[in-house]
């Protein structure tokens, strides 16, 4: 049990720890629009390579994120009644529930995978004024639903827990500690 929970926490400080870098991209994505913004509107000098570089670090930004957001317990949910059932209920379901999860994470890792392969066969650039690779860009389509799967299966293995012995886990790595 003790490995179970050593697991589960290292998956989610991991998590944790790559949120907290992502939103270093949120500061990123600010400076570059607001450079955008003076040099078009004051000094009539837009960038060729300004909102590109903006959707890119978006991009990057949303798909790495989605374990953390699992982690937080931020994915939208639609809980008008499942927040009133106890604990141990709202885990079982969790754990039904989860197989409709791996499966989307599962096609999100296959097609991802064959999307950012095909992109890296080429070195696919993006054709525009500017032409960065976007072959690392699409690589991390498979990096984020590994880390989204990895959060999948801690909050499994968390929700399998609580369904057998009733009490929340505390020491689980979430910014929310305990179920979500």
């Amino acid at each position: 049990m003790k490995v179970v929970i050593a697991i589960i926490n290292f998956i989610g400080n991991m998590n944790q720890w790559i949120g907290k870098i992502l939103a270093c991209g949120v500061i990123i994505i600010f400076l570059v629009v607001l450079k955008e913004v003076i040099g078009r509107y004051f000094f009539n000098h837009p960038t060729s390579w300004g909102n590109e570089l903006t959707q890119m670090t978006f991009g990057v930004y949303v798909i790495l994120s989605g374990g953390f957001v699992l982690n937080r317990g931020g994915h939208v949910n639609v809980d008008i009644i499942y927040s009133r059932f106890p604990l141990r209920t709202r885990a079982v379901l969790d754990v039904f529930s989860s197989v409709m999860f791996f499966l989307f994470v599962g096609m999100m890792l296959w097609y991802g995978w064959m999307l950012a392969w095909e992109s890296i066969s080429v070195l696919e650039r993006s054709h525009s004024a500017w032409d960065p690779p976007l072959y690392p860009v699409k690589l991390m389509i498979p990096l984020g639903a590994v880390l989204i799967l990895l959060e999948g299966i801690a909050k499994l293995f968390k929700d399998i827990i609580i369904a057998v012995t009733g009490e929340e886990l505390v020491n689980y790595a979430s910014g929310k500690g305990g179920a979500s």
